[in-house]
């Protein structure tokens, strides 16, 4: 397969995450690449959420190798990472459920076994500010990816595309928070999924017949129904035995807009220089 079109990038931006959990259970969810330039000088990170990597006992992440520049289907590297949560740096508003790494080290660890990996980072030019959001309507088709339920083409290593809607304004705070809600299965390991969207001809600029996504957000939560008339929203659980026994997910995830990924990277590269 050639990657040469925009969804097929987006197939390598993802990153596996498994965890051994402190509880003794196991657990999966996503993570996602992102590029950004500071001081002359590009650092790709690595974004999941912060209740992805907190009570987690040791931690993997499952990478496509590459060689010639392209990447080699269904030949993976595991970098596994003792004293997980310590590895991160979680977003500095401890109510913001993010979290990130530099993606350097982990690079140079599989160099050091004869190993490259390959990943599409989306740039942080193509995170969707405020001006850019406000410039969609209120109904927009919207793409995530990631590992639903822990499911992905284990031959191929590629994750899951999944569509959905949004179902509050993506301009809009919802419930004045820089959050927003889609109307889409968000399952157990859709923890830290992308969500882009495509913008209309009049927001951006781009190739003949191909439109850059934005990153507009990263999936956080779910809408649970615990009983008649009661929903609550709760951190997608990274496994199937973290849903709350007797709930029902209501297809309503909780999307943290996407400024906040940048707000994470700039917090790390202003406080550590790799």
């Amino acid at each position: 397969m050639q990657v040469d079109s925009v969804t097929k990038r987006l197939l390598f931006n993802t990153v596996r995450v498994d965890t051994q959990l402190d509880d003794g259970g196991t657990g999966s969810g996503t993570a996602f690449v992102v590029e950004h330039a500071h001081r002359n000088t590009r650092h790709r990170f690595i974004v999941t959420n912060r209740h992805l990597v907190e009570g987690v006992s040791r931690g993997g992440l499952i990478f496509t190798q590459r060689r010639h520049g392209q990447p080699l289907l269904g030949e993976h590297f595991h970098i596994g990472i003792d004293d997980f949560p310590q590895a991160w740096f979680m977003h500095p508003d401890p109510a913001v459920d993010l979290a990130v790494v530099p993606l350097r080290p982990l690079e140079r660890a599989a160099q050091a076994q004869g190993v490259e990996l390959y990943v599409q980072p989306v740039d942080s030019a193509d995170i969707g500010d405020a001006a850019a959001l406000a410039g969609f309507d209120a109904l927009e088709e919207v793409l995530f990816i990631g590992y639903p339920n822990g499911v992905w083409d284990q031959v191929n290593l590629t994750p899951i595309l999944r569509r959905g809607t949004t179902a509050t304004p993506m301009a809009l705070d919802f419930e004045g928070r820089a959050e927003f809600l889609i109307d889409a299965a968000v399952y157990p390991g859709s923890s830290g999924s992308p969500v882009f969207a495509l913008p209309g001809p009049r927001q951006r600029g781009g190739a003949p017949g191909e439109r850059r996504p934005l990153l507009v957000g990263v999936v956080a939560a779910v809408y649970f129904r615990e009983e008649p008339h009661r929903l609550v929203a709760a951190p997608v659980p990274a496994h199937q035995g973290g849903t709350v026994i007797g709930s029902e997910m209501i297809d309503l995830g909780l999307v943290i807009k996407a400024q906040a990924v940048l707000q994470a990277v700039q917090a790390y590269l202003g406080r550590w220089r790799e």
